[in-house]
């Protein structure tokens, strides 16, 4: 479906909200509903977003302390008993500390285990590298039987919460600290598994995630007026991937751009350029260098350092158009 967003419109995007708060409320809401849904954290349910739960319905709420092997550990059990149960810390803390735990106890057996991992990318400015994740997606990409989601705005991510709660099996979704620009509508169609076509084009395709989707739509309106054509697409599910819309959304352009605040190493643009590995089409990336994150005042400095910004999509547009 492609979003309805006018030329110059881009700049009147500023409504904001926080992906974190729609989660928390959403699984509250979906709690209510469902009594298999239990929740777990990990001692940072005021930044999760799952202080919600632990007020409204306590007893299906778990608070596992700075210990997150042993609670994807726990998880794997309640999902053993029938319950769908929510695991919640940083994205760098759900992904990295419990690895081994998430392999073999969660997708190795295809348990039903969800797994959010919040304060994605270089979101969590001020505590610096150690908090940021830049490698999460290429790590729960590479696990068999692991979907990996990232909303590109609050209302997408109280979608997914909806999806993900019938969809069987391992997921991991990754949002952002920060609240981002409210890029979709209610009535936007969601589905795991299926890319949206927000602005079309013929000149460059860009294929974003997160909040690379904005910068990528702040992009097109400068290109637009410089006369270069650009398709924009949200990949709002990097496994598995769509690699048939992939392909069609490639042909007939003279580039192809892939934009995520995550490493350049295994995250989405490897997992496009992956999926073109066979077609005749110039790929350029945006992302993080083979680098870690660092402290800041504000998430849009880091943004800047780490050059994930309009200008370099632009640049990145504008050298493919001149390419021959």
């Amino acid at each position: 479906m492609i979003l309805l967003i006018s030329k110059h419109e881009v700049k009147k995007l500023v409504r904001k909200k926080s992906l974190r708060e729609a989660y928390g409320r959403e699984l509250v809401k979906a709690a209510k509903k469902d009594s298999r849904i239990v929740v777990l954290d990990a001692d940072l349910c005021e930044s999760t977003m799952t202080c919600y739960m632990e007020q409204e319905i306590p007893q299906r709420f778990f608070e596992m302390g700075i210990s997150e092997q042993n609670m994807v550990s726990v998880a794997a059990g309640l999902a053993l008993v029938g319950k769908v149960p929510f695991v919640n810390s940083f994205s760098v803390f759900t992904t990295g500390q419990p690895y081994n735990q998430i392999r073999q106890g969660v997708a190795l057996p295809k348990l039903n285990v969800k797994i959010f991992g919040s304060s994605c990318g270089l979101s969590d400015a001020g505590d610096g590298a150690t908090h940021q994740s830049v490698e999460d997606i290429a790590i729960m990409r590479a696990i068999p039987n692991m979907t990996v989601i990232v909303p590109v705005d609050a209302i997408e991510t109280k979608k997914v919460v909806r999806a993900i709660i019938e969809y069987p099996g391992p997921v991991y979704v990754r949002i952002s600290r920060t609240p981002l620009p409210i890029l979709t509508e209610e009535d936007t169609p969601f589905q795991i598994g299926k890319m949206s076509l927000i602005k079309d084009g013929s000149d460059i395709t860009i294929f974003a995630c997160g909040l690379m989707v904005y910068q990528v739509l702040r992009a097109r309106e400068i290109l637009t007026d410089r006369g270069i054509s650009v398709r924009v697409v949200n990949v709002n599910t990097v496994k598995p991937l769509d690699r048939e819309a992939i392909k069609k959304y490639s042909k007939g352009v003279k580039g192809v751009i892939t934009a995520e605040e995550h490493s350049i190493i295994g995250g989405l643009g490897g997992a496009i350029i992956e999926a073109l590995s066979n077609q005749m089409v110039r790929v350029e990336r945006v992302g993080i260098e083979d680098v870690f994150g660092q402290s800041a005042q504000t998430h849009k400095e880091l943004l800047e350092y780490y050059s994930l910004t309009p200008e370099n999509i632009i640049e990145k547009a504008e050298g493919l158009v001149k390419y021959k």
